[in-house]
């Protein structure tokens, strides 16, 4: 038994050792990494004189059925059809984008001769958009072989991405996440050459949000700042950008979740996830990513509300390991000037907490089996180490916490003392 245990103490060095060499590697080279922004624009009108021009008349449309049911896509349809510009479409995204998606996309493209993509929607509709791009480029490297980082490499053809949502940050970063439909895992994608040329951040594109979705794609948001800020591959530049939109998404996302026609409201939100996505894209998220994507991918789980459910809880088992920066963020954002960091950053998670309560955003989620969870925590610590910098490392045993900690339907908040509000996927 002690040689079993010494062999995992051991284990679990090496494992640390090697996790951390990668992230200080990643960080040296950060400066001078190839990684832009897209040029972002406030209107769809501006897409227009970038297809000109390019001289671009034929372009594949990527969308999800909701998006295109509720009318989104109709003014963008009808804007290209007066330029005459052939739009094909595809409208069958589905919450968590697939490989079937990405491949029945990537044909209607070819065969339609296209030259540019346009995705409108959620991260969703992004990340099959980015996909199919890949795809495009390397047509004959399946998508799995495509996972992980700089795999993709070439060019990829003119992509334009239009948010419906703010929260994904998709417009602004070089990962894609899809799912195998076959056998429910789901992956990211990370290439410099995935990040879109242009981002419209048009307000008028989120006004139909519903209430619910304002909600959990903003908290999305607020975890990419968060995640990015507290990890240790930071950069002044992402600092700033991760700090000012935590402000923005404090200061309006609960005015866009009340009023959703609150124009300003919905503006600044698009603004806050731009600049949420652009920081975390630089110096990457941490283990709420990691737990939410096993959880989308096996069950579906829609990914804001996971993160939204999951951030307080995976900073609550940081511990004193992210205290002074959770900190600096209750002093920065003016949620605590307490010189005691454990109280500011304390404080700093309740605020997580009170903004979920009010927007009605449960504190656990049902539907996880027990019997997933070994493999549920492999899939995550795999997609998160050595990858992603996060202030403490953690390992499968420790992820396996987290998962249960989520998944009970009865425990009490600690910040609260209230029950656990049930959800069911």
């Amino acid at each position: 038994m002690r040689k079993t245990e010494e062999r995992g103490k051991t284990m679990y060095l090496l494992k640390k050792l090697y996790c951390r060499t990668f992230q200080i590697g990643m960080r040296t080279v950060l400066p001078i990494l190839p990684y832009r922004e897209p040029k972002p624009l406030k209107s769809i009108q501006g897409i227009i004189p970038i297809l000109k021009r390019r001289r671009i008349k034929r372009v594949l449309l990527v969308t999800d059925n909701g998006v295109r049911k509720a009318g989104i896509t109709k003014p963008l349809e009808r804007l290209l059809i007066e330029e005459n510009i052939q739009c094909f479409i595809y409208d069958k995204t589905v919450a968590n984008p697939t490989v079937e998606n990405v491949e029945e996309a990537a044909k209607i493209y070819r065969k339609g001769k296209c030259k540019a993509l346009i995705a409108v929607g959620g991260g969703s509709a992004m990340d099959c958009a980015k996909a199919v791009g890949a795809r495009i480029v390397r047509p004959h490297t399946p998508l799995c072989r495509m996972e992980g980082i700089l795999k993709v490499i070439k060019k990829l053809p003119l992509l334009i991405a239009v948010p419906t949502t703010a929260g994904t940050g998709s417009e602004t970063t070089l990962a894609a996440v899809i799912t195998d439909e076959k056998t429910h895992r789901k992956y990211p994608i990370n290439d410099f050459v995935l990040i879109p040329r242009y981002a419209i951040l048009d307000p008028q594109m989120t006004i139909s949000l519903p209430p619910h979705l304002t909600a959990t794609t903003g908290m999305d948001a607020l975890t990419h700042a968060v995640e990015a800020y507290i990890g240790r591959s930071t950069t002044k530049h992402t600092r700033t950008m991760s700090v000012d939109a935590i402000r923005l998404i404090f200061e309006n996302l609960e005015i866009a979740y009340q009023d959703g026609n609150n124009y300003e409201a919905r503006q600044n939100m698009l603004r806050a996830a731009y600049l949420a996505g652009a920081s975390f894209t630089q110096s990457y998220v941490g283990y709420v990513h990691a737990v939410a994507h096993s959880l989308g991918g096996k069950y579906g789980m829609a990914h804001g509300l996971t993160n939204a459910v999951l951030l307080p809880i995976v900073l609550e088992e940081y511990g004193e390991d992210a205290y002074e920066k959770l900190a600096d963020l209750a002093r920065r954002t003016g949620i605590s000037y307490d010189v005691n960091d454990e109280v500011a950053a304390k404080k700093f998670i309740a605020k997580i907490r009170e903004m979920n309560k009010k927007m009605e955003i449960p504190n656990a989620l049902s539907g996880i089996l027990e019997e997933d969870i070994e493999a549920l925590a492999k899939h995550a610590d795999h997609e998160a180490n050595p990858l992603y910098p996060v202030p403490v490392l953690w390992d499968v045993n420790q992820l396996k916490k987290i998962y249960y900690l989520v998944r009970e339907e009865k425990r009490y908040d600690r910040v609260t003392n209230q029950k656990s509000i049930k959800y069911t996927a």
